[in-house]
């Protein structure tokens, strides 16, 4: 590629967007199964973005094109390293359905089209032209960093982040901290944009409810049905109303919020305040409590044949500090007659909003944009920082972007049409760039 300098040498925002295009153009959908394309085709396009520039990388695959990077860089004298990590794979995407094509990194309207655009090979690729651009001009930094590109992330991580955690810890070993989605984009809130930097992740209960009963024919008496069992199990699951509980992160975030409108935060006005996010309340309105989702039904073969067996599929997330609450509740509501087995069952974390990697990220975004504000955020989703934080890391979401008032970018999110500004992109790079002088 060729270089853009700026007046600190070669300008962290100027490859970011050919990047980024390039990563999204590479088809890495990820269905959950081995029947994707995979992402060794990106994980060798990263490998050799950075070892263009002299950083040497490895590749660790742990399924036939499964693929993840890593690579080490910089460090002087200190042992704390800090690890930057992104993923390769995407949701899948019905092309269909999108004004352009998913996979075809457009640029229109200022924009990055694709799937991957905001989840997450924007910030892949905002790491990339940084790290780059450093290397070129002699700024290693010097704090030991391991940047990590890992496959899997959309299906719990287990084929990309875990295998490194299980399979590969001496590529981790010193690790502290660690920095990767999701996180650090803008909100506005009455007038003022809020910068959200995640500090905490609800816990990930994928469950599956069977039911087991009396086969016999659909015309006569049944009372030992195994789909109006599983059925009555999702119908009290799906109509649960889980109570507010506030977690230390929120509380911060909403004291923010709440300063802006002249309030105290309690769990009576929580959700309230939330709704002054506009969009991003369907995610922060769900990190008041607890959830579940029902997502998928199977039973039968026949119409006029009752079936043995019954089952249903449930998306759980629940609060750091509220676990106990949670699965004891699930348990009543399922009854004794219903099984629960775990797809994946990963704990929540929160980390305390405090600490000089906390203020490296709120000065680098204050430098940028002088009259933001800057809080903490509980994630709603999961990311591959369950699996690193098992190594002791503390974990946070920092992907900065400053975003248009009128964009609804949480809706972007494994959404139609999604995309990024091109200039929050480059905003990003620049962002990270003093973020790496910092830490």
């Amino acid at each position: 590629m060729d270089e853009v300098t700026s007046e600190r040498g070669p300008d962290p925002a100027g490859e970011v967007v050919e990047i980024c295009r390039d990563l999204i153009r590479m088809d890495t959908s990820n269905y959950g199964s081995s029947d994707g394309p995979g992402e060794r085709k990106a994980a060798e396009y990263v490998a050799g973005l950075l070892e263009e520039v002299g950083i040497e990388t490895r590749l660790y695959e742990s399924e036939p094109g499964r693929a993840s990077v890593v690579a080490h860089w910089g460090g002087g004298d200190r042992t704390d390293a800090l690890l930057l990590h992104g993923h390769l794979d995407v949701v899948p995407a019905a092309a269909e359905d999108w004004q352009v094509h998913p996979f075809s990194g457009e640029v229109q309207d200022g924009y990055v089209w694709g799937r991957g655009a905001v989840d997450m090979k924007d910030f892949d690729a905002m790491l990339l032209s940084v790290v780059r651009a450093r290397q070129r001009a002699g700024r290693a930094p010097d704090r030991p960093v391991v940047l990590c590109f890992t496959a899997d992330e959309e299906a719990g991580g287990h084929l990309g982040a875990e295998v490194l955690v299980r399979d590969h810890p001496e590529e981790l070993e010193g690790c502290t901290e660690a920095v990767g989605e999701v996180g650090g984009f803008s909100t506005t809130v009455r007038g003022r944009r809020l910068y959200l930097v995640e500090a905490a992740e609800k816990g990930m209960a994928w469950m599956r409810l069977t039911a087991r009963g009396r086969a016999g024919h659909g015309s006569m008496l049944n009372p030992d049905n195994a789909v109006t069992r599983v059925a009555e199990a999702v119908a009290r699951i799906g109509a649960h109303e889980w109570p507010v509980r506030l977690t230390p992160t929120m509380r911060t975030l909403l004291g923010t919020v709440g300063a802006l409108a002249g309030t105290d935060v309690t769990p009576d006005n929580a959700r309230t305040l939330v709704e002054e996010f506009g969009g991003a309340t369907r995610m922060l309105g769900a990190v008041l409590s607890n959830t579940t989702n029902p997502t998928m039904l199977d039973a039968g073969y026949k119409v006029n044949v009752v079936p043995t067996e019954a089952t249903a599929y449930v998306d759980g997330r629940f609060l750091p500090g509220y676990e106990d609450e949670f699965f004891r509740t699930l348990a009543e509501l399922c009854g004794e007659d219903v099984s629960i087995d775990y797809v994946s069952n990963q704990q929540p974390w929160e980390t305390p909003y405090e600490g000089a990697l906390v203020d490296a990220m709120t000065r680098s975004l204050l430098a940028e944009d002088p009259d933001a504000l800057v809080a903490p955020f509980l994630m709603s989703g999961g990311t591959d920082a369950k699996h690193f934080r098992r190594l002791g890391m503390r974990s946070f979401g920092f992907a900065p972007l400053r975003l248009p008032d009128d964009l609804d970018f949480t809706a972007l999110f494994h959404g139609v049409d999604e995309r990024v500004p091109v200039d929050a992109l480059e905003f990003g790079s620049r962002v990270m760039d003093r973020f790496l002088d910092q830490v």
